[in-house]
């Protein structure tokens, strides 16, 4: 976790959405004026979008799936052959459901949903939590991915305490992809980083993260990590798949059956 908090303002971009942010205030506890705000929570046409504030700031994040990134990789991904399929398990007959316990802006999550996955998500960032609801809310209401959002459900809270006091089936797979610290200057490049590094923190409870998924998943735990990283501390992965930048190190417990 961060060691302090940002200071973020919420802030309409027209008039006509001021109700809606103030609302945003008022639910996430946020100041709607305030100069020394180093992030504005912006409220516009294109629904939720979370603003650096500061001199060549890069543009705001937004979690859209229905346009831009998502939509390319929905229609041009690879499909079960992407790597992140092959480690959660995707195989003929088989569409494992999957607890993202680290879901930051939703991507692998949207991709595992795309391929038919039953997929929750669990954000302790409150920020990024309403990002992740508006995102969801407007691919509701999106013909073409409503359905693949329909297999998506957000929870809001600390995944470590979420995983312990589960109740009901437990997920087949748990996907983990936690904040890793690293202080070089390529950490900076995706403007996503320059928000999160503040506002998220580096996982340093991810050894506790993995050890809760290990109790709870029935069949695998996977966890995403930068190609020439350590593994999490703890118990060593069974195997692992490499990509170019990206590595998934696989927990498994129980093999996985067609239905």
């Amino acid at each position: 976790m961060p060691d302090r908090h940002p200071l973020v303002r919420v802030e309409p971009l027209a008039p006509q959405f001021a109700a809606t942010a103030h609302a945003w205030a008022q639910r996430l506890g946020l100041p709607e004026q305030g100069d020394d705000a180093e992030f504005a929570l912006q409220v516009g046409e294109t629904g939720l979008q979370l603003q650096l504030l500061e001199a060549q700031a890069p543009g705001p994040v937004r979690v859209d799936f229905v346009e831009g990134a998502a939509a390319h990789r929905r229609q041009f991904g690879g499909g079960s052959g992407q790597m992140i399929a092959k480690a959660v398990g995707i195989q003929p007959g088989v569409r494992p459901r999957v607890l993202d316990a680290t879901a930051g802006l939703g991507r692998d999550a949207f991709v595992l949903a795309t391929l038919g996955c039953e997929v929750t998500l669990i954000e302790r960032q409150p920020l990024i939590a309403a990002l992740l609801e508006d995102g969801l809310q407007r691919a509701r209401q999106d013909a073409e991915v409503a359905l693949i959002a329909a297999r998506m459900t957000l929870l809001q809270g600390n995944a470590i305490e979420r995983l312990q006091l589960w109740e009901g089936e437990p997920p087949q797979v748990i996907y983990l992809d936690p904040m890793f610290p690293h202080r070089d200057k390529s950490a900076l490049v995706k403007k996503e980083m320059r928000l999160f590094r503040p506002l998220v923190g580096d996982d340093l409870d991810a050894p506790a993260l993995l050890a809760a998924a290990l109790q709870l998943a029935s069949h695998r735990v996977v966890v995403k990590r930068p190609r020439k990283a350590p593994a999490i501390d703890g118990i060593k992965p069974g195997y692992s798949l490499e990509g170019k930048s990206s590595r998934y190190d696989i927990y498994p417990k129980k093999r996985l059956q067609a239905q």
